[in-house]
């Protein structure tokens, strides 16, 4: 319980003093919204760096070598836990983006850091929104700036994936990015499987080499998000926790 503690206090504690760094990146982003762009990632890197450590997990990092470094991509992952964002995020190695859901828009200071590091938000009751949010993550990756998913949808209660939602993938074969697979082991064992407390457990995150939808066959490429969970799954498999 001590260790869920300190995370929450963490988490307050960054989003109160948050305040005036939001607005003093501001007025960085006024003169280099690069340097402003930069600086933001690697803060929230830190926070969820040290968040990570609180926790006592025990992270093992697979295939970091596989993310290009030259260009955008479309990470896509498996999701069981809200770890994940946090055990990802913080091995981006430039700008990156995740799609949440629109909810997360309720909440103060957050949805600001959240906007801040080019997050979109997904109203998945409204189907016209949900194409606007994929076109953003186009034009986002257009100019630079990566995009991670959880085709998934929501969070599995099992460990086992979900079906990969389809549409999602389009930020991938429309702008002509690489995808970025990534299978994620144990990240549950961090709070949700004991619920309330945290207790050490042990993570794999592996990245996978990189997918290029032009490349695959003409019935790969129209079920892209089939293709990329059975190369997720097969890493998944391969992990032993």
């Amino acid at each position: 319980m001590i260790r869920f503690i300190l995370v929450v206090l963490t988490v307050l504690l960054y989003l109160i003093l948050g305040i005036p760094v939001l607005l003093a990146e501001w007025v960085v982003g006024r003169i280099s919204p690069r340097a402003r762009d930069i600086s933001c990632l690697r803060m929230v890197q830190a926070a969820f760096k040290l968040i990570l450590w609180l926790t006592g997990a025990q992270i093992e990092y697979i295939g970091r070598e596989n993310v290009p470094k030259d260009q955008a991509v479309l990470y896509v992952g498996n999701h069981n836990s809200y770890f994940d964002i946090l055990l990802t995020y913080s091995q981006c190695p430039d700008l990156t983006g995740y799609v949440a859901k629109a909810e997360m828009l309720r909440y103060p200071l957050l949805r600001d850091w959240m906007k801040r590091l080019y997050c979109l938000f997904l109203d998945r009751d409204d189907i016209r929104a949900g194409m606007q949010t994929i076109l953003k993550g186009i034009e986002y990756i257009k100019n630079g700036i990566s995009i991670c998913i959880f085709p998934e949808g929501t969070r599995s209660k099992d460990g086992k994936m979900l079906p990969f939602k389809e549409g999602s993938m389009k930020m991938a074969s429309k702008s002509g990015c690489p995808i970025v697979p990534m299978a994620i082991s144990g990240s549950a064992g961090i709070w949700e499987a004991q619920f309330p407390k945290m207790k050490p457990c042990r993570v794999i995150v592996e990245y996978g080499a990189p997918i290029f939808p032009k490349e695959l066959s003409r019935e790969e490429q129209k079920f892209l998000g089939a293709y990329t969970q059975r190369r997720i799954q097969e890493m998944l498999d391969a992990h032993s926790l």
